[in-house]
């Protein structure tokens, strides 16, 4: 018999930093329980259309395996590589074009934050080890990713199927980062 294996990938990804900017300056409520950003302004509330294709945008950018487009995309001008959108969503392409420098600098400095403190694959293997413990059991075979990012509530929030998001205070700080992923593991593990 072979010993469970679990994946866990932690990042903190421009693109998904990109799309939270744009989330909060264009106004849209999606996904409601994560909070905002530090530092950006948010925008009047986005019109249905724009919340609708934003949606698309970020489940394709969260987890692109489990989302790809059913048609190709076109990058957005201004973002570099960091959006990519189906030729038709050219109202979300439009409210999106004034932001890319701001977007592109705030994605950018927080990366580097991130690297700055990032922290060893270890903690995630003391939190898999005390689940274990308090479970009686080994892990089974999972998969998570982690992005860590510098949302102004501290706290961990499932933002796709396998991925997660945790305030970059929250894993910061060990202790309360092992016991904050206690649910999650027992979740997915």
């Amino acid at each position: 018999m072979t010993a469970p294996d679990w994946h866990v990938r932690e990042d903190c990804s421009p693109s998904v930093l990109v799309a939270l900017y744009l989330r909060q300056a264009l106004g849209v409520r999606h996904p409601d329980e994560l909070p905002q950003l530090r530092g950006v302004e948010r925008g009047a509330e986005a019109s249905e259309g724009v919340e609708r294709l934003w949606r698309r945008y970020w489940d394709m950018t969260v987890e692109p395996e489990a989302h790809p487009s059913p048609v190709p995309l076109e990058l957005v001008e201004g973002f570099g590589t960091h959006v990519a959108l189906p030729a038709y969503a050219d109202a979300l392409r439009q409210a999106a074009a004034p932001h890319g420098p701001h977007a592109l600098a705030y994605a950018h400095d927080a990366a580097v934050r991130y690297d700055r403190m990032r922290r060893s694959y270890r903690g995630y293997a003391g939190a898999v080890v005390e689940f274990e413990r308090r479970a009686g059991r080994r892990a089974h075979d999972f998969r998570l990713d982690v992005q860590v990012l510098p949302l102004a509530q501290r706290g961990v929030w499932w933002i796709g199927a396998l991925t997660i998001a945790v305030s970059d205070t929250l894993r910061g700080d060990v202790a309360a980062f092992d016991a904050a992923m206690q649910p999650i593991l027992r979740e997915v593990g």
